[in-house]
């Protein structure tokens, strides 16, 4: 596909090495030539200097071929018109990222009004993911497809839990007749999809994927109950915060956010009387101690610093707080604070390009059955897609037991949602027309429900 990027940020720059990786041909348009050149040492694409919102500058960038395009600049409102000038040359798709809360209310019609078919907001997604967590305080990272009936939920084997040194064959039928299915563990640098033979250890990450209420008592058998979160203490009063602090509101959890700007204080305060704005440095030990951090349920860092954030989170996790949340962009830095014990991490620039991913593997795939859902897992080394089956689906009505030569290598099929009811599949389960199913893979290029077989002839999209 022919792809047009607008802004080489974080998150221009980060989708644009996705969809490099995928094969996709990639212009990338800035203004500053520097950030440029770096992009085209960094990647194979093309690279034109210019403002994205100008028809001449898109022109020039191969738009009247382009089959999307996708603006990441600074600004909502070139964002918007970029968008809106590439509609009015005939791209058939485009996307547009808007962070300003003043257009929260009216995104929808926006939308329609310029004729763009979708819009991101990086940082009320980060919000809402943040929001999950906060929801099953247990979990390391949670991901929910077929509109919340199913979730895919990460933890950590720690010492004395009674899966450690056991093999999945050897659980115990309690566990096994739950509504859940181990889809992946991460070890060190290697993910797998384990079968019945593989060993948990101690350390492993495993992801699970069920129904809220399967996982829920997964988590009672193995003692990881947490109490619900009823406080939550924030650093950091910027867009997250905003978004965040009035979705937590509305759940009834009580916030308490330090900002050391007065003037974004007084803007929170006036938007939410009912939590409590403290004007103050969040890194500073004393006033996290002064503020009694520690009698908060949850510690979330949302500072604009990724630094700030590992570093408070870090200390808000050896001060003994269950549940801590850390911002942060660089992958680096996530796997730095994991490795320190903070084990949920968000990136907004990894949300936007998931939801970027998941509409051009969906404009790639517009004739057959297009994924709904895209989540990458294990820092990007494994993903989880939801598929709807369709009469174009191939080896519909075969027992799972039989299609497992034809299975791709890393492919697992965790979940399968019929008439709203959800299924975690063993060998005589078939999929059927009008299924929704949950596909994990521990690679990259599945964008279509087909791809996952070896009988796919052609092999479309698949790396």
């Amino acid at each position: 596909m022919n792809l047009i990027i607008a802004g080489a940020g974080k998150v221009g720059l980060n989708v644009a090495k996705h969809l490099v990786s995928e094969g996709h041909n990639v212009t990338v348009i800035d203004t500053r030539q520097d950030t440029l050149d770096r992009v085209s040492n960094q990647l194979d694409v093309m690279c034109v200097k210019g403002n994205c919102a100008s028809r001449n500058t898109l022109l020039e960038a191969g738009a009247q071929d382009a089959d999307a395009v996708i603006a990441a600049t600074s600004s909502d409102e070139i964002n918007l018109l970029c968008c809106h000038c590439a509609h009015r040359i005939g791209v058939p798709y485009s996307v547009a990222r808007v962070r300003s809360a003043e257009y929260a209310d009216d995104l929808e019609n926006m939308r329609v009004d310029l004729g763009i078919d979708m819009l991101v907001n990086p940082e009320l997604a980060t919000a809402v993911e943040i929001s999950r967590l906060l929801r099953f305080p247990s979990a390391a990272n949670i991901d929910t497809f077929a509109r919340g009936q199913v979730e895919i939920v990460a933890f950590h084997i720690q010492e004395g839990d009674f899966l450690a040194g056991h093999t999945l064959a050897a659980l115990t039928p309690k566990i096994r007749d739950l509504a859940m299915l181990f889809c992946a563990v991460e070890r060190e640098e290697e993910v797998v999809i384990p079968n019945g033979d593989f060993t948990m250890m101690q350390g492993d990450k495993v992801y699970l994927a069920g129904t809220p209420s399967g996982i829920n008592q997964f988590f009672k058998l193995l003692g990881r109950q947490s109490h619900k979160v009823r406080s939550a203490f924030i650093v950091g009063g910027g867009r997250i915060s905003f978004y965040l602090v009035g979705i937590l509101e509305r759940l009834g959890i009580n916030c308490k956010v330090v900002e050391k700007n007065e003037h974004r204080c007084r803007e929170l305060a006036e938007l939410f009387p009912h939590s409590l704005i403290i004007h103050g440095d969040g890194t500073d030990p004393e006033l996290l101690t002064e503020e009694r951090m520690e009698a908060s349920d949850a510690f979330i860092a949302l500072t604009d610093r990724d630094e700030d954030n590992l570093i408070i989170s870090l200390s808000a996790h050896q001060s003994g707080m269950t549940k801590v949340i850390a911002k942060s962009n660089r992958q680096n830095y996530a796997s730095i604070a994991r490795s320190a014990g903070v084990e949920s991490v968000v990136s907004p620039k990894l949300t936007t390009a998931d939801q970027i991913l998941r509409m051009v593997r969906g404009i790639q795939n517009s004739e057959g059955t297009g994924m709904t859902s895209l989540y990458r897992i294990a820092d990007g080394r494994a993903e989880a897609m939801e598929f709807p089956v369709t009469s174009s689906t191939h080896n519909t009505g075969v027992p799972l037991k039989a299609l497992r030569s034809k299975l791709k290598k890393g492919i697992l099929i965790a979940v399968i949602v019929r008439n709203h009811r959800v299924i975690i599949p063993n060998g005589s389960t078939c999929l059927e027309e009008n299924d929704s199913v949950i596909i994990v893979s521990c690679g990259s290029g599945v964008t279509d429900l087909n791809d996952i077989f070896t009988d796919n002839f052609g092999m479309r999209g698949w790396a």
